[in-house]
């Protein structure tokens, strides 16, 4: 999930772990646990010149569960190394910096295995991709009370016995909402598959996933033999089923899978991906369509996608273009949120 939940989620683990021995500090130490397994994305910057390794890279090893194991060991011994001297000299022990440290490295690859984008957690022995799909990598409902449970603790003493219940009631709260939102999926894959039943498609697989921001839009794609079937379905809506499909070309034909990097490109976004021919010869509008369009009507409004080109022997990510969605599509997607 976004770096601010993250932080939030390895605080707490600090706080439950030291925070009767260090207070605040706790809170700090497991905010820097919690951010640790994000900076493969600026070591994947510097390893690799091909940013479609380097986006590989992320969510890889430094998020699966022997990182944790070895991360939590070396830096746990460091920081106690670091902290057991003058009068902090026997206040924490070895134990204590290590389970910190495990804890809020841990969480944070589990809770992004909840989100789309998929974490390797059994590198180096598979790279498999864990991936529930049932919260967006954004979602304000489950930052926004854990945080503020985080924040009215830190105002009280350490050894004070409101401090713990404040942040295990965040962690309670954000737990039930993530429960919460694993019904909705449940609940959503019943309508989308009714829902392809009584269109007629005939499809190989089918996926569901929030949108960005909450949990009461949800968008699906169906894979056929040349298209897709994509539709977004509100929880709010009035009707029982989805009743506008958008059908996408594959267009796979454009880069064929024989080469590396496409490959690679397959299997960061599982198969579910279309390319739109770009006016530069051997350069291709990638769209990752696990992700859904912010505008149901305008197949162009992929939340995430991205320019690919033939370099030599080799295909390369473009740098990002940046720009924001526009305020027409911001203002179908908030309308849509709200129900039909």
């Amino acid at each position: 999930m976004d770096s601010l939940t993250q932080i939030v989620l390895g605080a707490a683990c600090g706080e439950l772990t030291l925070g009767k021995k260090i207070g605040n500090k706790a809170l700090l130490f497991g905010a820097i646990g919690g951010t640790i397994p994000d900076l493969d994305v600026f070591i994947g910057a510097w390893l690799y010149n091909n940013k479609i390794d380097a986006m590989a890279f992320h969510r890889g090893f430094m998020h699966s569960i022997i990182f944790a194991i070895l991360a939590a060991l070396l830096i746990g011994i460091l920081f106690h190394w670091f902290y057991n001297r003058g009068n902090r000299l026997d206040t924490t022990t070895q134990k204590d910096w290590i389970w910190l440290f495990f804890l809020s490295i841990f969480t944070h690859p589990i809770l992004d295995s909840f989100t789309p984008y998929g974490t390797q957690l059994f590198l180096p022995f598979s790279n498999y991709r864990v991936a529930f799909n049932n919260i967006s990598v954004v979602d304000p409902l489950y930052t926004i009370p854990f945080l503020i449970c985080l924040i009215i603790a830190m105002f009280f003493k350490r050894n004070s016995s409101k401090r713990k219940l404040f942040t295990r009631i965040g962690l309670y709260l954000s737990s039930f909402y993530m429960l919460l939102t694993l019904a909705n999926k449940f609940y959503i894959n019943r309508v989308y598959k009714k829902s392809l039943k009584e269109k007629g498609v005939v499809y190989q697989r089918f996926q569901t996933q929030p949108t960005v921001f909450n949990n009461l839009l949800w968008y699906g794609i169906a894979e056929a033999e040349d298209h897709y079937y994509i539709g977004l379905y509100s929880i709010l809506d009035r009707a029982s089923g989805i009743t506008n499909w958008q059908k996408l070309p594959k267009n796979h034909h454009l880069a064929p899978d024989n080469n590396k990097d496409i490959q690679t490109l397959v299997w960061f976004s599982s198969g579910y991906y279309n390319l739109i021919p770009q006016e530069e010869a051997n350069t291709f509008r990638y769209n990752d369509l696990r992700y859904p369009l912010l505008n149901e009507n305008d197949p162009n409004s992929s939340i995430f996608s991205f320019t690919i080109k033939k370099e030599g022997e080799r295909w390369n990510a473009l740098p990002f273009d940046g720009k924001p969605p526009s305020s027409e599509d911001l203002k179908v997607f908030w309308k849509r949120i709200k129900g039909n």
